[in-house]
């Protein structure tokens, strides 16, 4: 019978000690103050960044028929009304790559790398100076944008295969070769 009455106190003790303490409100707005911290690791050399869209400061009102006539060619497999947003030089270079793949047609020379359609084709953020001039061009296969150089050729402007897009990163992989 002791050790009943002895158990039955030690139950007794260890529920009241349970019971009592400073009371916390049942209400608490406690935040986990590292669930909401961005943690980024800046050191990382692997790590890539994404460079900002740029806005849109004017929508191209002189190139944007060039970009609109190269989509519209390009979808319809208008071989003359495709080689007629070129310029010459660019045509010629395109010529010399078609020969050198066997290609007749400037068109299926084109749809190997690119799929033709309208869904997005528009230019932005032109800037002529004098009979050049560059603009942002984005279809589905860049929708971000490539920036492109276009020259006036005979009064009509045409695209060339030049960017200056594609310069800076000939610039940065030759800078990064020539440091090895």
């Amino acid at each position: 019978m002791r050790y009943k009455i002895t158990f039955l106190i030690s139950i007794l003790a260890i529920f009241l000690y349970g019971c009592t303490g400073p009371e916390s409100p049942t209400n608490t707005n406690s935040i986990n103050k590292t669930a909401n911290t961005n943690i980024t690791n800046t050191n990382n050399p692997l790590e890539t960044s994404k460079t900002p869209e740029v806005s849109t400061t004017n929508n191209a009102p002189t190139i944007t028929p060039v970009v609109k006539a190269y989509c519209e060619a390009f979808v319809k497999k208008d071989e003359a009304g495709f080689r007629k947003v070129f310029s010459q030089e660019t045509l010629k270079q395109y010529e010399s790559d078609m020969k050198a793949d066997g290609e007749n047609s400037l068109v299926a020379f084109f749809a190997d790398t690119e799929s033709p359609n309208n869904k997005l084709c528009e230019a932005r953020n032109e800037k002529i100076e004098g009979s050049t001039a560059i603009a942002e061009v984005r279809t589905d296969n860049a929708p971000n944008g490539v920036k492109y150089k276009f020259v006036k050729e005979n009064g009509e402007w045409k695209w060339t295969s030049e960017s200056p897009d594609f310069q800076t990163m000939k610039q940065s992989a030759a800078n990064s070769n020539s440091t090895k």
